[in-house]
């Protein structure tokens, strides 16, 4: 990095807070009571971020006479829903190449049940009146490469294929440029009804006070100790109490799993995003983005970035932060020379900007797996369900994962739970120091792929052959 664009850089970040953006809205609930004592419920959900609150709210409205409990370890929707970039993806398959790649004679399915889930999802927002500033404007895949070029083209040509291209514009340079102005963009293939925009935290807790509307008991403080069979049903226990339920579904993703045996297939990664004070009306007609698109660029180290309901603009990604062990630490949710890398990137990429400061710079952990897309289970006979590792595109996916894990809690087989997707594992990531080594020869050779056209090298084609990746 030149002198003077660290400088700049390291300028544009000097106010910034070092918290969420999202969380610091105004409009945040109070924290709800922790439980205390015994409770009994046919249903216990543990986590309060997106997979919890849907398979809660879900389950009343399959059942509404069902008692359904749901505790949270923290406050609802403090972690990864809170702290996401706000792209809510049709896609279950952490888009369309992963999904091609893995499951290519389900991927029709997986799509038109991915489209049906986020149409659910838009549903839901109005029939709840949850106000999460919803804009289904569509993301765009850019090209910043010319290779990148050709492989959206050769992208759209096999979704054309297979009869999945409807929705999907291809974008020339300046096309591109038109919808969004960067020097840098030199096309795009936009998916113009896959995607939506919200404001993640006010998702969460829109969907908490549906939640508590349909007679949800929420208890928040109060984390899952440890699940262990009891008679016919499970018992878990808190700090200050216990829960009996005679189903438990488990959303608690990055954390910890209380089914041990699951903990080798997640690993946390942190990602790390900054958010712009307001754009002028100048500086709003200098980048365009009237159609208020998410986008993301087509890296493997790759930024995604959008447009607020303020006019700010939000500027994440590009490095994928593992440490040795794989624990999930407070302290690695700030890491100022990713900031300080985030910011010279986002005035590349909108150098009209320049002048520009951030508001607000911070990260947190998600969790991701070794085929990049989510899995799902059963364990203690069928009586806990369980789904983890979407790989930070669980914004929409959360919901369906909700409704696969109620498929496998009632014993029915269903479109859903006969699915290849959902009946498969990824392979674990191995025991340290393996899984450290691993990760960072996989890092150093995405990022020479960037470097070097997209050529992937001996490692990222053994990796790429076995089904294994690391990514966020």
């Amino acid at each position: 990095m030149a002198p003077v664009a660290m400088r700049l850089a390291a300028q544009s970040l000097s106010d910034a807070q070092p918290v969420p953006f999202w969380l610091e809205d105004p409009g945040k609930p109070g924290a709800l009571p922790a439980l205390t004592g015994t409770e009994k419920c046919d249903l216990l959900v543990i986590g309060g971020g997106y997979s919890g609150l849907w398979t809660a709210l879900l389950a009343k409205e399959r059942d509404p006479s069902q008692d359904v409990v749901l505790i949270e370890g923290h406050e609802v929707g403090w972690a990864a829903s809170g702290r996401n970039g706000g792209f809510c993806a049709a896609s279950l398959t952490h888009g369309f190449g992963n999904g091609l790649s893995r499951w290519p004679g389900e991927l029709p399915k997986l799509e038109r049940l991915g489209t049906a889930n986020l149409d659910a999802i838009e549903e839901a927002v109005a029939r709840y009146a949850l106000d999460c500033e919803f804009e289904r404007t569509g993301e765009i895949d850019v090209a910043t490469e010319a290779y990148q070029v050709d492989e959206l083209h050769e992208w759209y040509e096999e979704a054309d294929r297979l009869g999945l291209a409807e929705g999907l514009t291809l974008l020339d340079g300046d096309a591109m440029r038109a919808e969004v102005n960067s020097p840098s963009f030199l096309g795009g293939l936009w998916d113009r009804e896959g995607v939506a925009m919200l404001h993640p935290a006010k998702l969460a807790w829109g969907l908490k006070r549906a939640c508590l509307d349909l007679g949800v008991r929420i208890f928040e403080n109060t984390p899952g100790l440890d699940l262990v069979s009891a008679g016919a049903g499970m018992a878990v226990r808190t700090p200050y109490g216990r829960v009996a339920a005679r189903r438990v579904a488990l959303g608690t993703n990055v954390f910890p799993s209380l089914v041990k045996r699951l903990r080798h297939y997640t690993v946390p990664v942190y990602d790390y995003a900054l958010v712009t004070e307001p754009l002028s009306a100048e500086q709003l007609a200098a980048v365009g983005w009237k159609g208020r698109q998410g986008l993301g660029d087509s890296a493997n180290q790759f930024h995604y970035f959008r447009i607020t309901a303020d006019n700010r603009i939000l500027w994440g990604g590009y490095d994928a932060v593992y440490r040795f062990g794989g624990k999930v630490q407070a302290e690695m949710d700030h890491r100022p020379e990713t900031y300080l890398k985030l910011a010279q990137h986002f005035f590349t990429c909108f150098p009209q900007l320049e002048g520009l400061r951030f508001s607000h710079a911070w990260g947190g952990a998600i969790d991701t797996c070794s085929r990049f897309s989510a899995f799902f289970g059963t364990a203690h006979q069928g009586k806990v369900a369980y789904a983890a590792g979407y790989t930070g595109l669980g914004v929409g996916a959360t919901r369906f994962g909700a409704d696969v894990m109620l498929d496998l809690l009632s014993g029915q087989r269903t479109e859903r739970t006969s699915l290849d997707m959902v009946r498969s594992k990824p392979l674990p990531f191995p025991p340290e120091p393996i899984a450290w080594a691993g990760i960072g020869i996989t890092k150093w050779s995405l990022a020479r792929a960037d470097a070097n056209g997209g050529r992937r090298n001996l490692w990222l084609k053994t990796m790429d052959k076995l089904g294994l990746g690391f990514d966020s």
